[in-house]
Parts: structure tokens; sequence; C-alpha cells
């Protein structure tokens, strides 16, 4: 079960400054990188992006009259997994994507970043402002709503990945804004802007690491065990495992280290077993001993 936030503690006010300041900056991106190019980036705020630009809906209300009816389904359907953050979520990104569409239209014609044609700024820049805004929103344990919710129905009744059904969903509204706009080059910009969001969103709740997990199968384990503690200084764990074409038994060894020291350890495996079979995978995240501890990342 997930730790209550005290109310008007010191976690409550930084997890509330944090979604204060990600709905700002989503909604900078809507605002200011996505409506006023036509970009359409999926979800509740592409059809509302669409609605917008055709009829003179107002963005953030918009999406807001959507919002609210789809999470309350939500909350019947699923249950109590929307939290009041979520509800928090809606109404700040609906009031500041308002307030910044209504200064952008005013003072800049419309065109805010002044860009006219260059089109591929807007979705590039304008998926890595959403993807830091909805980062920093995840990070509250919130959630931006709409095209989330709506694939997580569908995944109970479907048994598809909630992955698949994302996609799906942002490309059936993507598909949508090429049909209103009648323009082939909307739906290529807006994927852009999609696959950018994901990778900064990735980003932001990882954060950068150059940490390295390793996977080292040897005949002298018992030699790179001694290495990895006395000259690389890190601890390991050490698997038992079976050869699939063999039979035989082997010592699997699993430690994770940073990228200096992965070119460090390959050296001393070369010297010792230059038969060794390695695997060097990328570690989004490392908490525990040695790194950042979990009770560091999640202190009240």
């Amino acid at each position: 079960m997930l730790a209550k936030e005290k109310i008007f503690s010191k976690q409550w006010f930084l997890s509330y400054g944090m979604l204060v300041l990600g709905t700002f900056i989503l909604s900078l991106g809507y605002a200011y990188f996505t409506s006023p190019y036509r970009i359409v980036p999926g979800g509740i705020y592409g059809i509302s992006i669409i609605l917008h630009n055709t009829f003179g809906f107002p963005l953030g209300l918009t999406a807001l009259v959507f919002n609210l009816p789809v999470t309350l389904i939500g909350l019947k359907i699923l249950g109590p997994r929307f939290g009041v953050k979520t509800f928090v979520c809606f109404i700040l990104t609906a009031v500041f994507t308002d307030g910044l569409t209504y200064i952008a239209d005013t003072f800049y014609g419309g065109d805010p970043l002044n860009l006219h044609d260059e089109v591929l700024l807007a979705s590039v820049f304008g998926g890595v402002v959403m993807g830091v805004g909805v980062g920093l929103i995840f990070k509250t344990r919130a959630s931006s709503g709409g095209s989330d919710v709506v694939a997580t129905i569908l995944t109970k009744y479907t048994r598809m990945p909630l992955g698949q059904q994302l996609i799906i969903i942002d490309s059936c509204v993507v598909f949508v804004g090429f049909l209103v706009f009648q323009d082939w080059k909307i739906p290529l910009y807006s994927l852009i802007t999609i696959f950018v969001a994901g990778r900064v969103i990735d980003f932001v709740i990882r954060g950068f690491s150059s940490e390295k997990t390793l996977f080292i199968i040897s005949d002298k384990s018992e030699e790179i065990r001694k290495v990895i503690i006395d000259d690389i200084q890190r601890g390991g764990t050490i698997l038992n495992g079976q050869g699939m074409y063999s039979g035989d038994e082997k010592k699997v060894i699993f430690v994770t280290v940073n990228r200096k020291e992965v070119v460090d350890l390959q050296q001393y495996i070369h010297g010792i077993d230059p038969l060794a079979f390695m695997v060097v995978i990328e570690a989004g995240e490392i908490l525990g001993q040695g790194f950042k501890s979990l009770e560091k990342k999640f202190e009240k």
C-alpha cells in the first residue's frame, strides 16, 4: 500500500509544488507548442486541440469537460485508484492552458514562438516540454488523465496490454486530426511529439543514470568474484544456473557498476577468462546499498 502524505508536511508541499509546476509546464506545451501549430499529441488534449482550432472552443475547458466524466466513469469501473491530485491536475492544467492560450492569441497573434512554417521545431520541443510536465506530474503519483483512464478501462475488458491500448487510442486521435485538418504533415509532426514526450517522461521519472547491470558467466567465476570485490570494490550476487545445451552447472555473476567501471571490469575479465560470456544492460535506476537508498527516495 502506498504511504499517504501527511497534509501540510514538507513532503506534501514538495509534492503539490511539483504538481503545480508540472501542470504549468504541460500547459505551456499545449498552448505554445502544439495547439498554435495544429499538432495533435493524442489523448483528450489532442481532441481538444482539434475542436479548438476548428470551432474555437476554449482548449483547457474543453479538455476538462472530457476529463472529468471520463475519470468519474473510471472511478466507478476501476475503483478509487485516481486520487485528489489527479482532479487537481485536470483543473490546474485547464486553467493554465486557457490562460496561456489567451496570452498567445492576444499578444503573439496565435504564433507565440514566431516559427511560421517551422512546425518541426514546435513538434520536437513541444514533446520535450510536455514530457517534462507529465514526468513531474507522474512523480507526484498523479495522472494526467484522459487516454490513460480510457486505456485502463479497455485493458480491464480486452486484456490487451495498457501500452498497446494507449498507442491505439493516440493513433486514432492523430488520424482524426489528419481527417479534420486535411494535412498529411499533421500526423507526422504529431507522432514526433508523442515519441519525444515519451522519452522525456522516462528520463524525468528515472533520471540520468550511468549505471550498467552485468551478467557474467565463466568457468573462472571465483577469480572474477575476487576482482569485483577487491579491485572494483563492488558487491554483487552469484546465481546458480545451468547451460541450456550442455546441461552443465554454471555460476552467474550479477553485478551493477558505473560506466567507467564497466570498462575496467571487462579488461579484468578478459585477462582472467577471454571466453567468458557477458551481458551488459542499461540500468534505468538503481536503488539500494552502494547507490541511492530506497529510504532517501521516499523520505518524508
